[in-house]
């Protein structure tokens, strides 16, 4: 074997165990991650029926709505999918347009959890402007009248909008991609952080689904 053949594979080798421990490293990441998520889930068991002398949950939830961000999210899960598929074909262009396409749903449903949010914080501040004028969600007081607490709503935007915060910042992983992309084109770095991303995307995914599951199903039940 010539010396060049030798250095080739060496140099080959090199990357792949780069790779490996890079994907690992963010395998722990990941876990910890999840540690986070399964705090803010207990938090909203505990408090899932605490009101504060207001209104159940399950009155403010609008299940059609949360189900089409739902098929949004799980549907850019889908197209990101086929990013992968494209990497291991190394289609540069395959991989641009299905990020692409993943890019614009991730941003209708960070588009439409905003809406969410900002329908949901006028409804609760303002479901009985005769009885309540208000309630402020981060001190729990009553802006007029005898104070509430609505532990409920502090656990409910805690861990929807951590999820939200989560697909923000990878939407904004995958702009950053784009342009490594551009520059460098499908080297062995690029994968491996397109290979991360998938792994966080993914996670996203399935965290909605436990999000949906108790806080919007069980919650509008």
């Amino acid at each position: 074997m010539s010396a060049v053949t030798m250095n080739n594979v060496c140099a080959d080798e090199h990357h792949h165990d780069n790779s490996s421990v890079m994907i690992f490293g963010f395998w722990i990441y990941i876990l910890s991650d999840l540690i986070v998520f399964a705090t803010l889930f207990s938090g909203f068991a505990v408090f899932s029926a605490s009101y504060g002398g207001g209104k159940a949950g399950s009155e403010f939830i609008h299940l059609n709505f949360v189900l089409v961000e739902t098929a949004i999210l799980l549907l850019s899960s889908i197209t990101y999918g086929f990013v992968m598929v494209q990497i291991h074909k190394g289609n540069l262009a395959g991989v641009r347009l299905w990020m692409a396409i993943t890019f614009v749903l991730g941003s209708c449903f960070i588009g439409m959890e905003i809406y969410e949010f900002r329908e949901l914080l006028s409804e609760v501040y303002y479901y009985d402007a005769g009885a309540y004028a208000g309630i402020d969600l981060t001190t729990g007081t009553q802006l007029f009248g005898r104070e509430v607490l609505s532990a409920y709503w502090s656990a409910f935007f805690a861990l929807v909008g951590t999820h939200g915060l989560h697909v923000s910042v990878g939407l904004l992983w995958m702009i950053v991609m784009f342009f490594h992309l551009c520059r460098s084109g499908l080297d062995q770095n690029n994968k491996t952080r397109l290979t991360c991303l998938s792994i966080f995307w993914h996670l996203l995914d399935i965290v909605w689904v436990g999000v949906f599951t108790m806080v919007y199903l069980l919650g509008a039940l």
